[in-house]
């Protein structure tokens, strides 16, 4: 999301959200602000540094991030 392609960024938040929605907020029906707060913030520390994305070739995004940015690992 670099704002070159603005049209396509809203196609990945769109699939975030589409992620957290499915994975997290439905399956766990939340009672209040606080419990989601204290529900999403887990669920983005999972997301980023346990789940693994086949988009990023079956890494995490902690480790990606780290490495440098996506068109220079698919450089390599």
């Amino acid at each position: 999301m670099d704002g070159r392609g603005r049209c396509l960024d809203n196609v990945f938040v769109e699939r975030l959200w589409r992620s957290v929605k499915y994975e997290d907020v439905y399956l766990r029906g939340y009672e209040s602000v606080t419990e989601l707060e204290r529900g999403l913030r887990a669920y983005f520390q999972f997301y980023n540094e346990v789940r693994l994305h086949q988009s990023l070739g079956c890494r995490i995004p902690v480790e990606v991030y780290r490495a440098g940015r996506p068109e220079e690992l698919a450089k390599q």
